[in-house]
């Protein structure tokens, strides 16, 4: 369990590689090789892909800031949706979200509009870009086909640890738990005026490598198009410069400091 655990946010970083064409340098093996390890995650290779992609053109948006208590919702029901978020629930959000593709197309689509929204100066663009992304047929069927390898490959999985079975459900929550403070972590409590909307981390060596970098998240907004071994290199220059984003918080303190504000209104 503890290796797979502690490597969850190594795999994410590969996924995540793939997404920014980074993994390889040839474009349909670097993406064949992003979705084979986003079904080994149980995770929705293209529906990542494009939500991440919008993430960086739309960070801190309304629909981008599950922090942040629109006044909306009652306060304490926002809390412990917020709070499920960070323990799981966007991995949950995440590995069940393909169901949507087996939705008619029309219900699929409204689902999308309604969760997305149209608040904010982009909110239009932003959900008329998801609802037609929900609505595209060829990703609809990648989609499908994923999620059913990965069913397929889980299930075999759970079968063959027989009575183990709990052992491999835990490790699949943590990873979940892992993946979804990690996700949350460099835009927490970062107001619009914050450069890229991001922030950058302290952590030592060994966890660098781990993470993959993540923890210089504002550089990767600034610098999107280069691969995760660069952002270091980048990083001491800027600071050698005088002009390194702020690395103000240890990754780890930042993390579980997310479960203790919540609640800004807008």
């Amino acid at each position: 369990m503890v290796p797979l655990v502690v490597l969850a946010p190594t795999h994410w970083g590969l996924i995540h590689e793939a997404i920014h064409g980074q993994l390889l340098p040839q474009r349909k093996l670097n993406e064949a090789l992003g979705r084979l390890l986003a079904i080994l995650f149980l995770l929705p290779f293209d529906a990542v892909r494009f939500g991440h992609l919008m993430h960086h053109r739309f960070t801190r948006e309304p629909y981008d800031k599950p922090d942040v208590h629109d006044g909306a919702t009652p306060r304490v029901y926002a809390r412990v949706g917020y709070l499920l978020r960070l323990l799981g629930g966007l991995y949950v959000a995440e590995v069940a979200l393909p169901l949507l593709s087996f939705l008619p197309v029309r219900w699929t689509c409204r689902l999308v509009a309604a969760q997305i929204g149209s608040e904010g100066p982009a909110g239009e663009d932003v959900q008329r870009l998801f609802v037609g992304f929900a609505g595209n047929p060829e990703r609809r069927a990648r989609i499908r086909r994923d999620w059913l390898l990965s069913v397929a490959l889980h299930g075999g999985a759970f079968y063959f640890y027989g009575a183990w079975w709990p052992v491999l459900a835990v490790t699949m929550t943590l990873r979940g738990v892992w993946l979804s403070l990690a996700d949350n972590l460099p835009h927490y409590d970062v107001s619009l005026d914050t450069p890229q909307r991001a922030r950058n981390f302290r952590v030592a060596a060994f966890w660098q490598r781990v993470v993959m970098n993540h923890h210089l998240h504002q550089l990767h907004h600034r610098y999107p198009t280069l691969p995760w071994t660069a952002l270091p290199a980048l990083a001491n220059d800027r600071e050698a410069a005088g002009s390194s984003a702020l690395k103000e918080e240890a990754y780890f303190r930042a993390a579980f400091r997310q479960f203790l504000r919540f609640g800004r209104v807008h």
